[in-house]
């Protein structure tokens, strides 16, 4: 069932559902129940970030987190990223509580991972919207073809076995491709 939403000019707020309603395409879209693969990749790429962010911290991460994003000349809408970075350039390590739990910001980094039911205009839009209200990176784990798409602006690769996940907005961070599909059993 799509949840009941407000609109105005500026902001488009949606009900917290479970699982969680994001704004994707000028319509409410209820994130799909993920299947083991999913959910496999998203702890572990929650967790390689947490080890991370441990040896300097530099931002929060969190998985299936709300934010509030603004494109330029668009309404403020909700998206929930599979996984998220938020780097403290973006919201401060002191900032109060209310701006931490659903950020008026995009995440700098965005992770989404692949559903079989997942159109791909849909995911299109996210990247766009992402992009659009700042986020430096949208990671897209694709679990049946074992592939990491990485958008920035201006910029596309294709990963797969033998390469690196890296990114300036992730300094330090590396996470291997091949590895990280095999240890999750696909």
């Amino acid at each position: 069932m799509i949840p009941l939403c407000e609109m105005s000019l500026h902001e488009i707020t949606l009900p917290e559902t479970e699982p969680e309603t994001e704004w994707v395409r000028g319509r409410a879209l209820q994130k799909m129940s993920p299947t083991y693969s999913h959910a496999i990749l998203q702890a572990m790429i929650a967790r390689a970030l947490l080890e991370w962010l441990e040896r300097e911290p530099r931002g929060r991460i969190g998985t299936e987190w709300r934010f509030r994003v603004t494109p330029a000349g668009e309404a403020t809408r909700p998206l929930v990223p599979d996984v998220a970075y938020l780097s403290f350039e973006v919201v401060s390590a002191d900032a109060p509580r209310e701006e931490v739990d659903v950020p008026l910001a995009a995440p700098t980094v965005a992770f989404e991972i692949l559903s079989p039911d997942d159109r791909r205009s849909d995911v299109d839009d996210k990247i766009r919207t992402y992009l659009a209200a700042g986020s430096n990176a949208v990671v897209v784990l694709d679990p049946e073809r074992k592939e990491i798409e990485v958008f920035e602006p201006g910029a596309d690769a294709v990963l797969r076995r033998g390469d690196q996940l890296k990114h300036e907005a992730l300094p330090g961070f590396t996470l291997d491709v091949g590895a990280l599909f095999g240890r999750a059993g696909l």
